[in-house]
């Protein structure tokens, strides 16, 4: 997978300096560099994705799924969603493939909603990565704000009853049960075929919404240095930490590609909590995750979950700034 992201990245850079003749190191040159790469490889994780997670859910019925994710005690299915979240290292544009699954299944909308909070803020890499820059106590204080910030905003969502703000038009319940599974699931050959026709089906309601998504963040990536973010999200005061999200939110990267910006914050005197907000806000409130959203939910639901998400990472921010 890494080699074709390094063919993807010689591809955008000769399309775009080579073909499209935008000069390099410009504005321009760093958006269109940005936007072609990006699309194509959240494209093609999206197919892959979708394609096996479709496969794999052919092998298994719904009811499957609700026993893991819907246990008697329910809020060990918020817990065990947002576990599921930190082992799936997913963007938040592709835990979406996922989240989807998820609602078909039939498992409780706020568990869903657990998952797709946790699955791009809580990532291995970034928790790796953070281990070796800031030490085991950084590492763990994000572990534990990410699975707070999600499991309660899962929790509050269930209590709001968001379902009926889903767009139900998108989801596709051809689960597989035990008792029911017909001729054409059995053989491996129509499993695939179905994975293949359901994946394509996904992406053609969504792919506008992808490329608007992405559009929006490769401008943001060009035209917005980061010198901005060192100018604006190190003021040392009250709203620092609630900027410091605002900011983020914009921006478009997976945890892992942000720490290297965090630490050279945190190093020209950002505070820990604000750095972490930051960091939260870029993966779990990502514009380009809203826009593909706005075509699974409806603005209010769109609006309740940003909100709930974004007040989260402030508190945990305003704490950790207290303790550390």
């Amino acid at each position: 997978m890494q080699k074709i992201f390094y063919l993807l990245e010689v591809f955008a850079k000769w399309l775009t300096y080579q073909v499209f003749s935008i000069r390099q190191s410009s504005y321009l040159g760093n958006s269109v560099e940005f936007f072609i790469y990006d699309i194509l490889k959240i494209f093609i994780l999206l197919f892959i994705l979708i394609f096996f997670i479709a496969l794999f859910r052919s092998y298994i019925s719904k009811e499957s799924i609700q026993k893991v994710l819907s246990h008697k005690k329910q809020y060990l299915g918020y817990f065990s969603a947002a576990l599921i979240g930190i082992i799936m290292p997913f963007c938040s544009c592709s835990a979406i493939p996922l989240f989807l699954t998820l609602l078909e299944a039939g498992v409780p909308t706020g568990i869903t909603f657990t998952f797709l909070i946790a699955s791009p803020i809580i990532n291995e890499v970034a928790l790796i990565m953070l281990f070796s820059l800031f030490g085991i106590k950084i590492a763990l204080i994000y572990v534990i704000s990410g699975l707070l910030i999600s499991i309660v905003s899962g929790i509050i969502l269930g209590k709001m009853k968001v379902d009926r703000f889903i767009l139900n038009d998108i989801l596709i319940k051809n689960f597989s049960s035990n008792k029911t599974t017909c001729a054409c699931q059995k053989n491996l050959r129509n499993k695939i075929i179905n994975a293949k026709n359901y994946a394509f089906s996904i992406l053609k309601k969504i792919w506008i919404y992808v490329i608007f998504g992405v559009g929006i963040g490769a401008w943001i990536h060009g035209y917005i240095p980061n010198d901005f973010l060192i100018k604006h999200a190190r003021l040392d005061k009250w709203y620092d930490v609630p900027l410091a999200v605002l900011i983020g939110i914009p921006l478009y990267s997976n945890a892992a590609g942000v720490i290297p910006l965090i630490s050279s914050l945190v190093e020209k005197g950002l505070s820990m909590g604000t750095a972490l907000a930051l960091m939260m806000a870029v993966t779990g409130l990502s514009l380009p995750e809203f826009i593909i959203l706005k075509r699974i939910m409806r603005w209010k639901l769109l609006f309740i979950y940003a909100s709930i998400v974004g007040i989260g990472i402030i508190l945990i921010g305003y704490v950790f700034n207290m303790v550390l």
